[in-house]
């Protein structure tokens, strides 16, 4: 997968090193990039010019990318390229990086993002997942298909504790993507078993997320709460 990368900071550089551990071909496009961090990442392809310009897009080759991902500390500079990687350029997926919450309202698709990223709102999540345990936590919403990531951490008198994948029976519209276990991330098989207190990573539409959490926990649709910690909520 190509992915061009907008911004060089500490977010973006963490981002394409790991998309390049995962085999992804990386371009990052930042005009103050110094030279020490080319060189920290010097498996990547680098542009040392304005992603606000619709040349320097054009030297990127972004028709070419599979994803764009705005990870600059500007807000505004991120909208500006999302808009141009989607109606300029056609790019399939964009992803957008949210600096300020109060400008959470305007990273949607009216603005090309696919795919809005708010770290405080993501930090918000992660401490009152903390002290909900059973309970759903939207992570983020999808723009496209109105799919969204939630996260649930499995109570230890849960119904489905010691059993594996393949016995848990979803709500329609409902993937599991992932299991973190001891901080370790774990791609699921039919034949994992599900431990108390796994942090289990769904995605699934927004109608569904009440009748997950009350599959997993054994308890009414009713009694599930849902913490919206998405820009969209």
């Amino acid at each position: 997968m190509r992915v061009v990368l907008v911004g060089a900071g500490s977010v973006g550089r963490s981002i394409a090193r790991e998309l390049l551990l995962n085999d992804h071909q990386v371009l990052l496009i930042d005009k103050y990039a110094r030279e020490s961090r080319v060189q920290s990442i010097p498996e990547a392809t680098w542009l040392l010019a304005d992603a606000c310009e619709v040349t320097t897009l054009h030297e990127a080759q972004l028709e070419a990318a599979d994803v764009v991902v705005c990870a600059t500390g500007d807000d505004k500079v991120n909208l500006v390229v999302s808009l141009l990687a989607k109606t300029e350029f056609g790019v399939p997926r964009t992803v957008a990086r949210v600096n300020n919450p109060k400008n959470e309202w305007m990273f949607d698709d009216g603005w090309g993002v696919d795919v809005a990223v708010s770290t405080p709102r993501l930090m918000t999540a992660l401490v009152e997942e903390a002290v909900s345990v059973g309970d759903l936590v939207r992570l983020f919403e999808f723009q496209q298909g109105k799919a969204t990531m939630v996260e649930l951490t499995l109570p230890a008198h849960a119904p489905f504790v010691g059993s594996r994948v393949e016995e848990v029976h979803l709500p329609a519209d409902c993937v599991l993507v992932g299991i973190i276990r001891d901080q370790l991330p774990i791609a699921p098989s039919p034949h994992d078993t599900l431990h108390a207190l796994d942090e289990l990573l769904f995605l699934a539409t927004p109608s569904a997320e009440r009748e997950l959490a009350a599959t997993l926990t054994g308890r009414r649709p009713e009694e599930i709460s849902t913490v919206h910690s998405d820009p969209q909520a």
